[in-house]
């Protein structure tokens, strides 16, 4: 059995869009592009982050599939349950607390790490539409650094989408190539749809 997730991505000739969708679609588009002559910088973006994802596209296309970086993995076969707790998959690290805090976690029920992971998910139920906002946010940033940072009025686009200023946003990126153009408008769509459900 498998279990992975590939993130969205798009691939860039250059200014040129070469395909969306997820990330082992888009690698193989891309390898086609680079075997029919792309004049390159070849570039793939995982849209979640804006980061771009570094694919090696040598050798066939299963090894280049092979390699990416979330390849899918086998899942372990279940280990035979015993008696005892089952695993959780907890990884143990240091933390450090003063002393008030220690007392006050020993007198909880469930024991302090119990407590501790509560609050966690608790702080990231509360926290998660913030946090998609801002990661969408950050991911058209990193993505118009990179494709449209040499761009006519990048500097004003980028202030002008922190803003919310959707109409200055669509006049300042009107001369960009289309490609780029439409990309950076869905990325923004996107990130200021997000925003405006967590009001």
């Amino acid at each position: 059995m498998l279990r992975f997730q590939m993130p969205n991505s798009t691939a860039f000739d250059g200014l040129r869009l070469i395909a969306s969708g997820d990330l082992a679609t888009v690698a193989l588009a891309a390898r086609q592009a680079i075997d029919a002559g792309a004049a390159g910088p070849v570039l793939v973006f995982d849209d979640g982050t804006g980061r771009q994802i570094d694919v090696d596209f040598r050798g066939t296309p299963e090894e280049m599939l092979a390699r990416l970086p979330w390849a899918p993995e086998a899942e372990p076969a279940p280990a035979p349950r015993g008696p005892g707790r089952p695993k959780l998959g907890v990884v143990a690290r240091e933390v450090t607390l003063l002393p008030r805090h220690w007392d006050w976690l020993a007198a909880q029920p469930g024991g302090a790490s119990a407590v501790l992971r509560r609050l966690v998910e608790e702080a990231r139920r509360a926290g998660g539409d913030r946090d998609r906002v801002r990661e969408a946010g950050e991911a058209l940033d990193r993505f118009m650094l990179a494709m449209a940072g040499n761009l006519p009025d990048y500097e004003e686009a980028t202030r002008a989408f922190w803003r919310g200023e959707r109409g200055r946003f669509t006049a300042l990126t009107d001369a960009w190539p289309d490609d780029v153009r439409e990309h950076v408008r869905r990325l923004a769509s996107r990130a200021w749809d997000d925003a405006s459900v967590s009001a």
